[in-house]
């Protein structure tokens, strides 16, 4: 391509035909009376940075001006070789420059340029017939169920009932936590037992209680009763709908709905845990639901007696703050993450025995680490990748997800053992446990989260498996997944 603001080279100006001249003038008048206008004009710009704009916008047009005279000079030749032709007597079928042997000397002339065309253009046109595919078949795999708002700042978190009824939880930098109804999106009762931002909530696998962690450093233990809404009837789709409100017109933090107004508010906690000194950021129940473990932003983890609140150990060794916590399903083992690019193994299945694993497969912040059903832990860092690790061999992963931005608290499915990758980017991705990507969940400017995505949970009951997922534009979202139809496109 030639320098910018004039020609490749002197026999290039030289051979420029006169009528391509007068056009490079009369750009470049153009040019000048435009940033003479713009610089006339009254602006509210710092007048170093208006002339970086100007400048750059120079740059564009001259790119521009040159690209346009080489077109200009590739069609002077092209005429030049069809006269040439003509000249020496070559036959045209049909008087048509454009067919017969013509057409070929004319292709052959020009198969270079032709093959830097569909060079440079083949990718990224299979990339966005690609992403076109890719929408279209997340839609089909990925439905929306229903949205949940009536918080006032960011949610963290989000879990599901073990127990029925069958309900949502989110806990909310507003410092409170909130259960839903997921099929109707109504809110069932609130928790406000907290002084701070409610940073996880867990629910008890037998009986109706919640584990909340919360910025006051404490984590409490409540108990909750509700009953469930009866089911709304389908709405009538012949009907206008208020929905084709673009929401990239609404105002930043805006929600949609009226939030929960009036409903039943949990004050007071059945046992408060305060042994730590800084932000507690999770917490999870182990197995049997006798004690919990915390993690925080003073390095350390403990582990509680749920039936005398009491610190039963104190679990030491990151390097920096605690991200995150999380139980194995039927065993006595605890994940703890941190800043400082680990994740170590806890084991508590010999009680005078308490052995830790560390692993180093991160360069930066491990946002979360999770157990699978089996013997896998899968772990998502901020340095954009997600590693599958087998317990019985932990030296190196077994598989490794490498994505465009930074991941935060991931979940499993328990049956499908289906990984949701929730994104800074907005994204929500869901892979196999073989690192195969499966879908995208659908996100527009009607559908899906405006900002950050922080967490994801999974609900398999009653052969239905939704995904849910939070994020810090206020609001959960639920998604009909279709396994069989996701499945069969692996």
């Amino acid at each position: 391509m030639p320098v910018e603001g004039g020609s490749s080279s002197g026999s290039a100006s030289a051979a420029r035909h006169p009528k391509q001249k007068r056009k490079a003038h009369s750009l470049s008048i153009r040019r000048t009376n435009s940033t003479d206008m713009l610089e006339g004009q009254d602006s509210k710009l710092p007048l170093a940075l208006r002339s970086n704009l100007l400048d750059l916008f120079g740059q564009i047009e001259r790119e521009f001006e040159n690209l346009y005279i080489e077109n200009l000079e590739l069609r002077r030749e092209i005429d030049s070789l069809n006269e040439r032709l003509a000249g020496d007597g070559q036959a045209i079928e049909g008087g048509d420059p454009t067919k017969g042997a013509l057409k070929a000397k004319a292709s052959h002339s020009t198969s270079q340029l032709s093959q830097k065309l569909k060079t440079t253009y083949k990718a990224s046109t299979s990339k966005i017939v690609s992403s076109f595919k890719a929408t279209a078949g997340s839609r089909a795999l990925c439905q929306l169920l229903k949205e949940y708002v009536g918080h006032r700042d960011g949610i963290w978190d989000l879990s599901v009932t073990r127990t029925q009824p069958v309900v949502l939880g989110t806990a909310s930098a507003d410092h409170s936590a909130l259960l839903w109804s997921i099929e109707t999106g109504k809110c069932l009762l609130r928790y406000a037992g907290h002084a701070g931002s409610v940073n996880s909530i867990k629910f008890h696998p037998t009986e109706q209680m919640a584990l909340t962690a919360s910025g006051d450093q404490t984590a409490h233990i409540w108990r909750y009763m509700v009953q469930l809404p009866a089911p709304q009837p389908p709405p009538d789709v012949g009907a206008p709908c208020d929905d084709d409100q673009d929401s990239s017109d609404r105002e930043e933090g805006e929600v949609d709905g009226d939030g929960p107004t009036e409903v039943p508010t949990v004050r007071v906690a059945t046992a408060t845990l305060k042994s730590h000194q800084g932000v507690v950021i999770a917490a999870d129940w182990l197995v049997g639901g006798r004690q919990v473990v915390t993690a925080s932003w003073d390095r350390a983890a403990n582990l509680y007696e749920v039936e005398t609140s009491e610190l039963v150990h104190t679990l030491t060794g990151h390097d920096q703050e605690l991200t995150h916590c999380c139980t194995h399903p039927t065993q006595r083992l605890v994940v703890t993450s941190s800043r400082d690019t680990t994740f170590r193994l806890w084991d508590f299945r010999d009680p005078s025995i308490h052995s830790v694993n560390v692993f180093q497969g991160h360069t930066d912040t491990v946002t979360s680490a999770v157990f699978t059903v089996g013997d896998n832990v899968v772990s998502g860092s901020d340095d954009r990748t997600v590693k599958v690790w087998d317990l019985k061999n932990m030296r190196s992963p077994i598989a490794t997800i490498r994505t465009d931005s930074a991941v935060n608290r991931i979940s499993v499915s328990a049956n499908q053992r289906i990984v949701a990758l929730p994104h800074d980017n907005r994204q929500v991705r869901l892979f196999d446990m073989s690192g195969v990507r499966l879908a995208r969940l659908p996100r527009s400017n009607r559908m899906g989260h405006r900002r950050m995505v922080c967490c994801t949970a999974w609900n398999e009951e009653n052969q239905a498996c939704n995904l849910f997922t939070c994020g810090f534009d206020r609001q959960a979202i639920g998604w009909n997944i279709n396994i069989p139809a996701l499945l069969q496109e692996k």
